[in-house]
């Protein structure tokens, strides 16, 4: 059975050693090499990412655009419309996805073509401690939303979905200027439309993402004004009580 064809979207911003690891996880990927791309959104870096991503065109089928900074949920929609494959798998340039990972994805959604797929995040850097805490409250999250009468959430950096359902959806709202919240908007628009969530515990990524006291603070603040505009957005089109 021929596999089908992913396009893996990933937005960078100014992180040129994490975005080289992350490609770097890509080249080592069990799925055969003809059956992926990967679509690399440069959101106006201030030094440009070309050197970074130069290195792997011999080892990947690599394409980097280029945008005004925009945020993420912008970048990611730019990448989606690029983006040549049936299927849509997104991630973040400070993630290092398992070999398996596109294997994975693959089949849950062979399984359930209308699914948005969500996997597992691993804290890649479990000796320190805010990047462990914050790990910790997105295992929560996900434990706490995996009861069936919940509305389903999944975090945008292990997240893969038929680029049709996605774009039928309208994608990321980029209204939503930081890394907060829209993932959490678009999953939520999903369910609205009457789209299955599946959350594949064995579809698995590390995260390496550095964090002090100040930038942990500066994250969960971000997260609150995430929250904040998330409400304001579902508000506007939902009578239903919050």
């Amino acid at each position: 059975m021929l596999l089908p064809f992913f396009s893996i979207v990933v937005p960078t911003y100014n992180r040129p050693a994490r975005l080289g690891a992350c490609l770097s996880a890509f080249s080592r990927l069990d799925y055969p090499r003809d059956r992926f791309e990967v679509v690399v959104v440069d959101d106006g870096s201030p030094t440009p990412m070309d050197s970074v991503v130069e290195p792997f065109c011999s080892q990947l089928n690599v394409t980097l655009l280029h945008q005004q900074n925009a945020g993420p949920a912008a970048a990611r929609n730019t990448g989606a419309l690029k983006a040549t494959g049936e299927l849509i798998a997104f991630t973040d340039d400070d993630c290092m996805v398992s070999p398996d990972w596109l294997s994975g994805l693959a089949a849950h959604l062979i399984e359930s073509p209308n699914a948005m797929v969500g996997g597992r995040s691993l804290n890649a850097l479990p000796n320190n401690l805010y990047s462990t805490a914050s790990q910790a409250l997105i295992d929560y999250l996900y434990s706490y939303y995996s009861d069936p009468k919940k509305e389903m959430f999944f975090a945008s950096n292990n997240i893969a979905m038929a680029k049709s359902n996605y774009l039928a959806v309208g994608g990321f709202d980029t209204s939503f200027p930081l890394a907060a919240a829209e993932d959490r908007e678009l999953c939520d628009r999903w369910q609205q439309k009457g789209l299955l969530m599946k959350y594949a515990s064995d579809v698995t990524i590390r995260h390496a993402h550095h964090l002090s006291l100040e930038s942990f603070w500066r994250q969960h603040f971000g997260y609150g004004r995430g929250a904040f505009c998330f409400h304001q957005v579902r508000a506007q089109r939902n009578s239903q009580p919050i």
